[in-house]
């Protein structure tokens, strides 16, 4: 006899993750709620997304974090909670505000499993030489133990680098499409990282839902075939567009210098982001062992290759 998908509650759903998990989910066949917060004002994008989220069969859910009994009334319509809040520094930093949602799951006492807002780099794993931008790895493991002290079942999701940040700029800091000239090379540019379609982490998000192996696990998206240095990055650019870029390396030494610059924090925390990526190598200096890694455990998901992610540039 064949089970009935789990119901989803998205909160965050109208940001850059969060529209992806509802189009994912719906495409899954899950029935599909997503929380809409009654400070949405006069944000006419977020309503009308929203909208079309209806449109497509979605629920909307009206809910405020200011108000603890709503979200527990919206938690109690659903199976599993997904949140997909920012967590990056340039554009907003709402980590800890889960606390709240974590008490209203605690308190409604039917949820069978919770995603908070990761999707990123494994925040466990984080141990680097400098500070900057590091409260979003310290926020996001308050979350992970508030989690678990409240026994909630969990799956948190590492999807490492979103190809929109990393891949169509080819790394390059202050802008987000290929450079036409020149390139910066960190290091020596044999740094291996790993990079994923945002649509792609969306897809392997939805495939966790229902899967008791990734129950209280880690689900790392670390294809081998997405697996890259920064140089790697920098050719199949130059064979999909056939355009020849001038390298400059940039040091370790200088790179560090350049982030002790006066400038505005958000902008230092994402120096850092690069720092920790290309020159500490955060992304692939472990072996995963306590979790599963995304691609092998859904053999059956066709995910984007980088060489492809970069021909849209063109």
């Amino acid at each position: 006899m064949k089970m009935s998908k789990s119901k989803i509650l998205v909160v965050g759903g109208t940001g850059y993750i969060g529209k992806r998990v509802v189009k994912a989910s719906l495409d899954q066949g899950h029935p599909t709620y997503v929380l809409m917060r009654r400070e949405l004002g006069f944000e006419i994008e977020k309503l009308q997304m929203l909208l079309s989220f209806k449109k497509q069969g979605a629920h909307l859910i009206e809910g405020s974090f200011s108000d603890h009994q709503s979200l527990v009334d919206a938690v109690k319509q659903v199976d599993v909670v997904i949140c997909t809040m920012s967590g990056v520094q340039f554009r907003s930093h709402n980590i800890l505000l889960q606390l709240k949602l974590v008490d209203a799951i605690k308190e409604a006492g039917n949820i069978k499993r919770f995603l908070p807002s990761e999707f990123g780099i494994d925040p466990s794993r984080m141990v680097s030489d400098v500070d900057y931008g590091k409260e979003t790895f310290e926020d996001k493991m308050i979350i992970r133990k508030a989690i678990e002290d409240a026994k909630i079942p969990y799956t948190y999701i590492s999807a490492n680098g979103l190809g929109g940040y990393f891949v169509g700029n080819l790394s390059q800091f202050g802008s987000l499409v290929p450079p036409k000239e020149k390139v910066s090379i960190y290091g020596d540019g044999n740094c291996k990282a790993c990079f994923m379609d945002e649509d792609d982490v969306a897809t392997y998000t939805i495939k966790t839902i229902d899967d008791p192996r990734m129950l209280n696990k880690t689900l790392y998206l670390r294809p081998d075939e997405n697996i890259v240095t920064q140089n790697q990055l920098v050719e199949k650019w130059e064979k999909v567009s056939g355009v020849t870029l001038r390298r400059e390396h940039i040091s370790k030494e200088d790179f560090l210098a350049s982030m002790k610059l006066d400038m505005d924090e958000a902008i230092r925390a994402a120096l850092a982001r690069i720092y920790h990526i290309f020159y500490e190598g955060c992304m692939m200096n472990f072996e995963i062992e306590e979790g599963e890694e995304a691609s092998k455990l859904y053999p059956e998901v066709r995910y984007t290759r980088m060489d492809e992610y970069l021909a849209r540039y063109l």
